[in-house]
């Protein structure tokens, strides 16, 4: 039975282009379980965008010399040329700085607001002394008044994991420009996270089963629940849609709040351009849809507790319920089922760091090694469950060893001795029982790589696809069907076993290397569309007008691509292939290319 399956993806920030180690968090994961969800029948609604409000815009924008909002449309089209490049099947990017994103958020506050889990609150806030602007907490940085730890945000600790106010800091600095900033009272509106203590905490203690990083992380969200801030003093964002607020300049919502609404804003934009405003429902009114959010560890506070928060308060679901509090305008929005949140890719034991030069783009990656050996490489040497050091000798082993060697060869001597004995996909005519047995294990691999792929468990699953390959390849060798020139009859059947676990292969690893599956697809005789690639496109804002911005999307319901082992066709002509991996130069595992900085 199909099931409606939304697949929320983190939203980048628009202040840069993206690094290999944003999208071994949000990129790579959420795509490969969303191809394989497509290939197994399930309604697949993929959604995200860059996230393009907030001070880490108008700094870079400074930094520029351009506005906020140009510097947001320069690197929104920047990152979404990556994600297509990298083969993302969003059903939409987007941003954050639509109309329609504008108005959802809105509309969320208020529902918020009319069922009392928003309050106003005089507080200090961090204002750079040297600009006059609000400092976010995220970017005061100094010593934590609980553990001592010298390296604290103004809005949580990363060694302890308590929540902070930026001005309980110990020697607080900017962290733009190292000034001390200086804090002045002023009025907002915070989210009351304290009348969500129950209701989170029992919501919680019912996902037993997400990723060991994400439930180790939350145990500790209930225990210190403070109300959070959700206006800021800033002139870029979401304005606040209450008298008195606003007509004022300086007051917008804080980008984590209208960030995280973006999952359901992305959902409904794409509704309103699918040309059916309501299809939106199908994934988040739904109580068979099932919600799935891929990001870096950074973010599980926001997703595993604030979100929920945000959802369990626009349904009217808080601990105590006030008299008429009930949905808001979209109805009871469905909660995220699971969390899958992957830890850091790392270089050199380090974080990838911009500033420090510590960094591969996606845009060079690609330039010089295509999306199919990184894709393959995250997947399989990625952060999936704990922090993974990237370096140029494992990319390099990986890629000529199990790529080329493994998976590539055994394509390319397969169809190529097809072609030169036949021409054409061979009958089996002396079928053996080495054969039956490949193929068995071939088959029983689309349940056991699909189960691991349903949870998320990416290296697993590519392992047991790659242990099909393997054994394929040692099949080959103990039948030398080349050395059976006088016995064509079964050299055309081990040549016929050979190509239909090419051909499940091919299936099992699509998820995982959708480029090279639809060259695969082509060189064993098919047509059309195997595993269907995004569109960059650009089009008019639904509400603003003159506004035109660039999209992701994609028709992936034209892709012939199912979770099965199809039979392969006898008689289908073959034409002589060529490779499909190009193996890399040793020496590149020693040093990387010229552009990149050394890992090791």
């Amino acid at each position: 039975m199909s099931t409606p399956v939304l697949t929320a993806v983190a939203w980048p920030y628009a202040n840069g282009p993206r690094h290999i180690g944003h999208v071994s968090g949000f990129g790579v994961p959420s795509d490969v379980f969303s191809r394989y969800q497509r290939m197994a029948g399930n309604r697949v609604l993929m959604v995200s965008g860059t996230d393009e409000h907030g001070t880490p815009i108008t700094v870079q924008a400074d930094k520029e010399g351009l506005t906020s909002q140009q510097t947001a449309d320069k690197y929104t089209r920047q990152i979404g040329n990556d994600l297509q490049g990298l083969g993302l099947s969003y059903d939409l990017f987007t941003r954050t700085t639509t109309g329609n994103h504008a108005d959802v958020t809105q509309q969320i506050f208020l529902a918020l607001h009319r069922n009392g889990y928003v309050v106003p609150k005089t507080t200090r806030g961090a204002i750079s002394p040297s600009t006059g602007r609000t400092l976010p907490d995220r970017y005061v940085e100094g010593t934590c008044p609980i553990c001592g730890y010298d390296g604290a945000r103004g809005d949580q600790c990363d060694n302890c994991g308590n929540q902070l106010d930026a001005a309980e800091l110990i020697n607080p600095k900017s962290r733009i420009n190292g000034e001390t900033p200086k804090f002045v009272e002023t009025e907002h509106y915070f989210l009351d996270l304290p009348a969500f203590t129950k209701t989170l905490g029992d919501w919680l203690s019912t996902k037993t089963d997400w990723r060991p990083n994400v439930l180790n992380f939350t145990k500790n969200l209930i225990d210190d629940m403070r109300p959070r801030p959700i206006t800021r003093d800033l002139d870029w964002g979401v304005k606040i849609p209450l008298d008195g607020w606003s007509d004022q300049p300086m007051k917008r919502f804080y980008v984590w709040f209208d960030a995280v609404i973006g999952y359901f804003s992305a959902s409904v934009e794409w509704a309103r351009r699918s040309g059916n405003p309501d299809a939106w429902q199908e994934w988040w009114t739904n109580p068979d849809a099932r919600s799935y959010y891929f990001m870096g560890k950074d973010n599980i506070t926001f997703h595993a507790q604030i979100w929920p928060a945000l959802l369990f308060g626009h349904n009217g679901e808080g601990d105590s319920v006030l008299p008429g509090a009930g949905p808001g305008k979209y109805g009871k929005l469905h909660l995220p089922d699971e969390i899958v949140s992957s830890e850091f890719l790392t270089m050199s034991g380090s974080k990838f760091s911009t500033s420090r030069g510590r960094v591969i783009y996606v845009e060079d990656f690609l330039r010089d090694f295509g999306p199919d050996t990184l894709r393959y490489f995250i997947s399989v040497a990625g952060p999936e469950t704990q922090d993974t050091d990237f370096t140029w000798d494992e990319f390099v082993r990986r890629t000529n060893f199990e790529l080329a060697n493994e998976w590539g060869n055994l394509v390319n001597r397969s169809i190529s001795m097809a072609h030169k004995n036949v021409g054409a996909i061979p009958r089996p005519e002396a079928p053996a029982p080495a054969d039956e047995e490949l193929k068995a294990l071939s088959r029983k691999a689309f349940d056991t790589v699909g189960a691991h792929l349903a949870r998320s468990r990416f290296k697993q699953a590519a392992g047991e696809a790659m242990r099909v390959v393997t054994a394929a390849n040692k099949y080959l060798s103990d039948q030398e069907p080349w050395k059976l020139k006088d016995d064509p009859a079964r050299r055309d059947s081990v040549l016929h076993t050979a190509l239909q676990v090419v051909s499940d292969a091919n299936t099992l690893l699509t998820p995982f290397l959708p480029h090279s599956a639809q060259k695969i697809h082509e060189a064993l005789g098919g047509t059309g569309v195997w595993a269907a690639q995004p569109e960059l496109k650009e089009v008019e804002d639904l509400d603003i007008a003159g506004r035109i911005n660039p999209i992701l999307t994609g028709d992936y319901a034209a892709e012939q691509a199912k979770w099965e082992s199809k039979p392969i066709e006898v008689g289908v002509p073959l034409a002589k292939p060529s490779p499909l991996f190009t193996k890399l130069d040793p020496e590149l595992g020693e040093t990387g290319p010229e552009w990149a900085p050394i890992t090791k």
